[in-house]
């Protein structure tokens, strides 16, 4: 780590507080720096109102309330007329998208994949660790001004294919939620959205509207059509700053939030300009129907994890949905995440890409426009699946899918999902769950565990179905109860079978434990953990 901060031309009202990495000049521009304390100013505290808005639902939904389709926004779900933008340039072919973070490895190999698209994330599969932050700019922006390599310890180069060959980069900020501790604007903590969004449009995504494409954004864990919104005006905030032309800047909104699966069109709605599609984001989905729901009983207790796949009913009708809107509206419909990474046992590896197939296959023919996977290996078995429905057409938009109607109901037929709660499953959720956030502590966001490429959003389902099981007090296959002694006897087993020092793993098992048998539930494990990283 060298400091630079002498170097920098830091407005007034700004202060720095991480030690910068070599090259954090790059990207800690003075139009970037600008451009974050405007944006804090200007959006922060709507940023916080609607944070609030979504404790006030919470709330509600824990009192009684069911989500429902906005009463209020019946027009523009009834209105035929309106469209979204047509894709922009480089998003019109999206049928393989890579995901993974913004080290500087795993951007070469990202972007070496063949993929049409790689999903730079700056969020879940990434760690907020501030090296990781300025680190992952500085990495993008070398990328695209073909000034990256790395040299593994064994000795191996790696270099990036030509320009021509290359995927569009698509960065996903943080969500609105979490704070950016070490950049302070007026003595406030600054949103890790803006700083994200900011370090990135100022720079490396100068540098792609030279090469002919632009700033592109997944926007990720949005809960209503009023924070899309709040995106749309920081990006015409954003577009006007620097004297660009209305939808510059596009963006595709992971619908991965129980709560925004009732307002997709709205989203659509609210960002027409500046909208690139919608994504069906699996895994947060189902960590946010255990967190909205969980202590509303029997009726929304999901089974172990692995049992709910995307073929049971409120799955299936989450992402028939999402197909019908885009497709109504003329936008892209992305597929979910499938997370299985190539193994060395030649019966796993065959296994785990009969299941890639199988899932590409069904969300191919069920008008998905492309889809996600979590590593560089998969990347063609999803094209050679989507080219199968497709062809030679960049996307199906023209399937309409006006066979699909989905009503509330069944959005919200939890209960309909089959399988058990098991104490394998509960197992599988401690180790999986402490292995990451030892990982995540570390500054390592995307952890290969048991043959699937874990982030984030798992170790959220992970813990958020221990807290629900232990808060129902539900017997599990072996006739157990799931108690608090069960919990933490069952975690010392499994924390004994992992390798190295016990101690070693002491401070992701006491952070596990402290979002998954307190008695009050934590909206984010990420909050917390952030609060332990310098």
């Amino acid at each position: 780590m060298t400091a630079h901060i002498e170097n920098l031309d830091i407005p007034a009202g700004m202060e720095i507080t991480g030690e910068l990495p070599d090259g954090a000049e790059k990207v800690l521009t003075p139009e970037a720096l600008k451009l974050i304390v405007e944006l804090h100013r200007k959006f922060n505290g709507d940023r916080l109102e609607r944070l609030e808005a979504r404790r006030v639902r919470q709330q509600e939904i824990a009192n009684g309330a069911d989500l429902d389709f906005l009463p209020e926004t019946k027009e523009i779900r009834e209105d035929e007329s309106w469209q979204v933008a047509p894709p922009a340039p480089g998003l019109e072919d999206r049928r393989v998208e890579v995901t993974g973070p913004t080290y500087k490895k795993m951007t070469i190999n990202a972007l070496n994949s063949g993929a049409k698209v790689w999903l730079a994330d700056q969020e879940d599969a990434n760690t907020p660790q501030w090296d990781s932050v300025i680190g992952g700019q500085i990495n993008l922006l070398d990328a695209l001004n073909r000034e990256i390599d790395f040299t593994s310890p064994e000795g191996k180069e790696y270099t990036l294919a030509p320009d021509e060959e290359l995927p569009t980069i698509v960065v996903r900020p943080r969500g609105w939620h979490m704070p950016e501790k070490h950049i302070l604007v007026d003595g406030e903590e600054t949103s890790g959205s803006l700083v994200d969004f900011a370090l990135y449009f100022a720079t490396a995504g100068q540098k792609q509207i030279e090469k002919g494409k632009g700033p592109y954004f997944y926007l990720a864990k949005m809960e209503s059509h009023l924070e899309a919104r709040l995106w749309n005006q920081v990006f015409e905030y954003a577009e006007d700053a620097f004297g660009l032309a209305r939808g510059t800047i596009r963006a595709t909104v992971l619908i991965e939030t129980y709560p925004a699966a009732f307002e997709m069109e709205e989203i659509l709605y609210e960002l027409r300009e500046h909208s690139a599609g919608l994504n069906a984001g699996r895994w947060d989905y189902i960590f946010s129907v255990i967190k909205n729901f969980r202590s509303r009983g029997a009726d929304y207790l999901l089974p172990d994890r692995s049992d709910v796949t995307m073929t049971v009913p409120f799955m299936r009708a989450y992402t028939e949905l999402l197909v019908r809107t885009c497709h109504k509206r003329g936008a892209h419909a992305i597929g979910g995440m499938s997370a299985f990474v190539p193994a060395k046992d030649p019966a796993a590896n065959e296994a785990a890409f009969a299941k890639v197939r199988e899932d590409k296959s069904r969300e191919a023919g069920n008008g998905f426009d492309g889809s996600w996977v979590a590593h560089p290996g998969m990347v063609a078995l999803c094209k050679e699946v989507f080219t199968e429905t497709l062809g030679d057409k960049p996307n199906q938009i023209d399937n309409k899918r006006e066979d699909v109607s989905v009503t509330a109901a069944e959005l919200l037929d939890v209960r309909s999902t089959p399988g058990a709660i098991t104490e394998a499953g509960l197992r599988t959720n401690i180790n999986v769950g402490i292995q990451y956030l030892r990982a995540w502590l570390e500054g390592n966001g995307a952890v290969a565990i048991h043959g699937l490429m874990e982030d984030a959003a798992t170790a959220e389902i992970s813990r958020s179905q221990v807290w629900q099981w232990l808060d129902a007090g539900v017997e599990l296959d072996t006739g157990e109860t799931v108690t608090r002694e069960l919990v933490e006897k069952l975690v010392a087993e499994e924390v004994a079978g992992l390798p190295g020092d016990p101690a070693d793993w002491k401070d992701a098992t006491d952070l596990f434990l402290s979002v998954a048998v307190a008695p009050d539930y934590v909206d984010f494990l990420t909050l917390p953990a952030y609060a332990k990283m310098d």
